[in-house]
């Protein structure tokens, strides 16, 4: 579930944290840098693990920051294929569950196909459910600990917003405040947000024995 990953990369010291050590001080940079972000194709960078090598600072013209190369290993999530896992199950829709691992990683769905055979989606329970037999139902409920197995993972590249894009979400933003401040309804304000894809992603299943609630095998 977790890697170390040696990751390089240079590392700017403001002049706030002269006051520091300078172990301390790259270690509290890399940590805001990555600490709990996307390291693209790598997975979710926790926290900084250690740090192997340091080299000299160097000053540019007009700005009093150091800045320093530095070697150092992190501590990713990065289940592999195959990894058996358990979250919580916080979503169920037409298309299959969402699960969380509640405090590190919410980005997990298991796709509809990927569920034991027979299983159907019930819209008005908004709940999935398995017939194991024809007297046993087993359901897939909300709030729910799941055992699944991971099946792959997604990396999406995510591009920063344009200023207009970043203008008319908070034009929007100030729309529908305003409409709740005037006691209106906020669905009278047209959305101007799509749907965003997560820079990483897992997909997981549940097909074999000892997959599926934890609570139906205990």
């Amino acid at each position: 579930m977790f890697i170390l990953s040696k990751i390089s990369d240079l590392i700017r010291i403001p002049p706030d944290e002269f006051k520091r050590d300078t172990i301390s001080a790259i270690t509290h940079q890399l940590n805001k840098n990555y600490s709990n972000k996307i390291i693209p194709h790598i997975g979710l960078c926790v926290t900084i693990y250690d740090i192997l090598e340091v080299d000299e600072g160097q000053l540019k013209p007009g700005d009093g920051s150091a800045y320093i190369n530095v070697t150092f290993r992190a501590m990713v999530f990065k289940p592999f294929v195959g990894e058996i896992l358990t979250g919580w199950i916080t979503k169920c829709t037409a298309d299959g569950i969402k699960v969380s691992m509640l405090g590190l990683f919410d980005d997990i769905f298991i796709p509809q196909k990927m569920l034991f055979e027979g299983c159907r989606f019930l819209p008005d329970d908004s709940a999935w459910i398995w017939p194991m037999d024809e007297d046993t139902k087993l359901y897939f409920d909300v709030n729910e600990m799941i055992r699944f197995r991971v099946e792959q993972e997604i990396f999406v590249e995510v591009k920063p917003k344009s200023p207009k894009e970043k203008e008319a979400e908070e034009e929007a933003e100030m729309k529908r405040q305003q409409a709740l401040l005037e006691g209106k309804e906020d669905s009278s304000i047209p959305e101007t947000t799509v749907e965003k894809h997560p820079p990483y992603a897992i997909l997981g299943s549940c097909q074999t024995d000892g997959m599926g609630l934890v609570s139906w095998w205990e």
